[in-house]
């Protein structure tokens, strides 16, 4: 089975730095969907020690990615990339199932999916 996401090198080795700040080396990336924000659904990212039943798990340059397979058809095909400027740097996350977004890029909704809009 092809993978859901694509984590960029730079997002990964962004991700492997703040493991070692964070001393959570050992753990798992989860990316996941969840409620909330203008346009209804939003990305969340985290570090995760205990796979669930229903996750599948990845790897993107020597990290390990998890995704419930829920969220598998709403995050397929995105794209997290890190990006350095000269305000600093974020992760910016490219979902070709989005049709909508907010101003702030971190809300979203697809076809199928609403969510659970809220004001901005």
């Amino acid at each position: 089975m092809a993978n859901i996401i694509k984590l960029s090198e730079a997002a990964a080795l962004q991700v492997k730095d703040m493991m070692k700040q964070a001393e959570e080396e050992d753990a798992y990336l989860r990316v996941a969907i969840k409620g909330g924000g203008c346009s209804g659904l939003s990305y969340g990212m985290g570090f995760e020690h205990e796979l669930g039943d229903t996750d599948k798990i990845e790897e993107h340059h020597g990290i390990q990615v998890i995704v419930d397979k829920q969220d598998a058809d709403i995050l397929n095909g995105t794209e997290i990339d890190y990006k350095q400027s000269l305000m600093g740097g974020g992760f910016t996350i490219e979902n070709p199932n989005a049709i909508a977004s907010c101003g702030c890029g971190s809300s979203f909704r697809t076809a199928t999916k609403a969510g659970t809009p809220e004001n901005c």
